[in-house]
């Protein structure tokens, strides 16, 4: 079982979208169940309306499951398991205030050390849990650190060693009866049957102490990490919400599109693609985990616009087509003469809304583009554009220069572009519309 979890706080960004590709990937790959899991555990921190976003950009990337549910609606098991952790000796009440904690945070810094909590409430007894809940003290749920190193086996990362310091006795139940992340995930992991967890390697920390729960909770069934590494954007720098290109949406903004944007993100940190264009059905043909460079890979994004150009050649002309309004094959092969100079939808759509756009008769060429239009409403249709061409040089008396820029004006709205002989083919059945 491969899950997808993010968190309704924002806009879906690249990196995670890259997990949720990766993981459906191998799920398919594995033929083995995928999930998504809404971790809305920061109630503060959410926003309405974020989930069904997530869930409408995982289906225009194709990304089926077989389940999807929100971590809150597991609360009442999570606090069941940490209470049972209490009782079994396996973790203990913490009374300590924020001002006590920021105190030894801000020891540790002075001491230019990593912070590790003092364990003054580590040997507090369980029978104080029901004291503290009938007194209304604040307190928290903290797991016991563990006793030796842990070892975590990645398959990108290779092994990964954390001391019991480096895990620390951490908190799994906040005050307010919520749980802490690592908590949450680890618990949800196991009652979902998750055995296979792939995520970015800013969790990477995490992995053992996620390891930590399990093994007090005695779940030993065998579980694979792979951590993807880090993106970094043009300045080298780890790409942060900051950057334009962080989110998705930003993408579809641009007008890339989502086999595009997925085929780019698999490629990122992989060099054994046999090939520089493909699909995810293609993909799952030949993608390995173990191929992924343990280095951060640049994002470019003059190599997305060369992937999207290419898919956009790839797309099926009628469907391209609807983009700009249509359902008409012929305008989509006439939008496809553009992808020398555009390599986006938005930029597609810059070149194509001027040919049926109403044109501007009040410049330079105006009384030659005005005389063509009248010539052109009396016309009958004329399959070729070397007829067409003849016919309104003959009927206009125009030549030259007068000719060819006003008639590329009339037709296209701009003074540059494709060869009219080449966009006429398409544009004819709608040479009124295009002329007005």
């Amino acid at each position: 079982m491969l899950r997808f979890a993010p968190s309704p706080t924002g806009d879906i960004h690249i990196w995670d979208l890259r997990v949720a590709i990766v993981n459906y990937l191998v799920a398919q790959q594995r033929n083995e169940p995928f999930l998504i899991r809404i971790e809305d555990g920061d109630k503060e921190r959410n926003i309405e309306g974020k989930d069904t976003e997530i869930m409408q950009i995982l289906e225009k990337f194709a990304i089926k499951h077989e389940s999807v549910f929100h971590q809150s609606e597991h609360l009442h098991m999570h606090q069941t398991l940490a209470i049972r952790l209490l009782e079994e000796g396996k973790a203990f009440v913490c009374t300590c205030t924020e001002e006590e904690l920021e105190a030894e945070r801000e020891d540790a810094k002075k001491n230019n050390t990593a912070y590790r909590y003092s364990g003054r409430c580590h040997d507090v007894d369980k029978a104080e849990h029901a004291k503290l809940k009938e007194s209304g003290t604040p307190f928290v749920i903290r797991i016991k650190k563990p006793e030796h190193d842990i070892v975590s086996h990645d398959l990108i990362q290779g092994d990964i060693v954390s001391t019991p310091a480096e895990v620390d006795s951490f908190v799994i139940l906040r005050a307010d009866g919520t749980p802490s992340y690592n908590f949450a995930c680890a618990c949800d992991d196991m009652i979902s049957g998750v055995n296979f967890i792939i995520r970015g390697e800013a969790h990477l920390s995490d992995t053992p102490r996620q390891k930590h729960i399990k093994t007090q909770l005695a779940y030993d069934d065998e579980t694979k990490y792979a951590h993807l590494p880090s993106l970094l954007n043009a300045e080298g720098k780890k790409m942060s919400e900051s950057d334009d290109a962080s989110t998705v949406q930003w993408m579809f903004e641009e007008g890339f599109i989502p086999d595009a944007i997925l085929n780019y993100l698999l490629l990122l940190g992989n060099s054994h693609a046999p090939q520089e264009v493909f699909t995810l059905p293609e993909a799952i043909e030949w993608f390995k985990l173990e191929n992924i460079s343990t280095s951060p890979a640049q994002f470019d994004i003059e190599k997305l616009r060369f992937i999207n150009r290419a898919h956009l050649k790839r797309i099926d002309d009628k469907r391209l087509s609807t983009l700009f309004g249509f359902a008409d094959a012929d305008i989509g092969k006439m939008a496809k003469l553009y992808l020398e100079e555009a390599s986006t939808i938005k930029e597609l759509e810059a070149k194509v809304r001027p040919i049926f756009s109403p044109k501007d008769f009040e410049d330079q060429w105006s009384k030659e583009m005005k005389l063509m239009r009248d010539i052109i409403a009396d016309l009958p249709m004329i399959n070729t554009f070397e007829e067409f061409e003849s016919t309104m040089m003959k009927e206009s008396g125009l030549n030259g220069e007068h000719f060819v820029k006003p008639l590329r004006l009339l037709l296209t709205g701009t003074e540059q572009g494709p060869e009219l002989r080449d966009l006429y083919t398409y544009i004819k059945p709608y040479l009124l519309e295009v002329a007005s």
